[in-house]
């Protein structure tokens, strides 16, 4: 039995050892996705304000956006209020499905980049590259795959090495290279094996969501194209925003998703004070009606049951930043693991295959040494 997991262990790895590498890789860069775009572009991310500064109105800010931009509607808006971070608007190009996004000061009202595609900027491409390797829904299938395949992975190593944790820190350092390089992988993926799951199991998550919300939403094969505003023109969304703070005690809204389709309303995504440290900073949901305003729905997370505040831990989780910058460079770290874990695999494999190929040989000869 453990060498039939043994073998699938090895083969599991070599089959998905390049779509691993670059989750890993483009995972551990995601980590610091802001503060890479900050330092790359602060002309978009940040924002100069004071204690005093004040919010323009969400509807002026939206209203620039599309006045600068009148092929668009808009399906999304990011919310911060934080005096450092801007706002960023997402666009959706009239009878298509192309998304773009903009950067506007939320203090001044100023536009701070034009509208862009979702991968134009470094840190947005990467983040497609490891969400659908560029290919879409046929690229969240791969990586869901890759997902299950490092769940077992991970498992099948906890079972085949759980008696390494007896002499974990041995390390054979002046050992042959296969043994030193033995050793490596199983000191790695031991140790790097619960947050390497986690990472796994919340990633796949998203991955097979994304891919049921796509087959159940345009599963029939026809996507409803925007074209025209789908909420009534009489909506004030800065008037829905100060009413959500108001309906849920600290609530404060981080991002605003549009009706871009017939059967949505207006949602917003929010933080509320809490005690649990894994409440994502979209946990809460107040929605309301895109015809009337009226509230439709609002959900608290420090009163919701079980599976959601289970599934919105997926968030800080996945990314690591539950414990601030500690737990960020944790996981920014045990995220490349899986490159050394590669790399040590294929040479333990290289040299197994190597072995055989020369015991086969040696058994040849000595056959046909006997036969004359």
């Amino acid at each position: 039995m453990r060498k039939t997991l043994f073998k699938w262990h090895s083969y599991g790895a070599l089959i998905a050892m390049l779509p691993l590498l670059i989750i890993s890789i483009t995972g551990s860069i995601l980590v610091f996705k802001v503060e890479i775009d900050s330092l790359l572009r602060p002309a978009h991310m940040v924002v100069e304000a004071d204690n005093t500064s004040e919010r323009v109105s969400l509807d002026t800010l939206m209203q620039t956006t599309l006045d600068a931009n009148p092929e668009y509607e808009l399906g999304g808006w990011e919310l911060f209020d934080d005096k450092q971070r801007s706002d960023a608007g997402y666009l959706i190009k009239r009878g298509t499905e192309d998304w773009e996004k903009i950067y506007i000061n939320q203090y001044t009202g100023e536009l701070l980049s034009q509208s862009q595609p979702m991968g134009h900027y470094i840190t947005d491409w990467l983040l497609e590259l490891h969400y659908t390797f560029l290919l879409e829904v046929k690229g969240a299938w791969v990586g869901f795959a890759a997902a299950l395949i490092m769940l077992f992975l991970g498992v099948s190593g906890i079972i085949l090495y759980r008696r390494f944790w007896a002499k974990l820190f041995t390390m054979r350092l002046k050992a042959v290279r296969r043994i030193l390089f033995s050793d490596i992988h199983k000191f790695i993926g031991i140790l790097s094996s619960p947050i390497l799951l986690i990472m796994a199991f919340t990633g796949g998550y998203w991955n097979i969501a994304g891919i049921l919300h796509e087959i159940n939403e345009h599963g029939d094969g026809g996507h409803v194209y925007i074209t025209a505003p789908l909420h009534s023109p009489d909506i004030s969304f800065e008037t829905l925003r100060l009413q959500s703070s108001k309906e849920i005690p600290t609530y404060q809204a981080g991002y605003l998703a549009m009706p871009h389709e017939p059967d949505r309303d207006i949602t917003f995504y929010g933080a509320v004070e809490t005690s649990n440290p894994l409440n994502s900073e979209y946990s809460s949901i107040v929605s309301f009606d895109k015809t009337s305003g009226e509230l439709i729905q609002k959900q608290d997370i420090r009163e919701a049951g079980f599976l959601m505040v289970f599934l919105d831990s997926f968030r800080k989780l996945h990314f690591g930043y539950f414990g601030g910058l500690i737990t960020r460079i944790i996981w920014c770290f045990v995220g490349l693991m899986p490159v050394i874990l590669g790399f040590t695999g294929l040479y333990l494999y290289w040299s197994r295959r190597q072995q055989k190929v020369t015991a086969k040989r040696t058994r040849s000869a000595i056959e046909t040494q006997s036969a004359t």
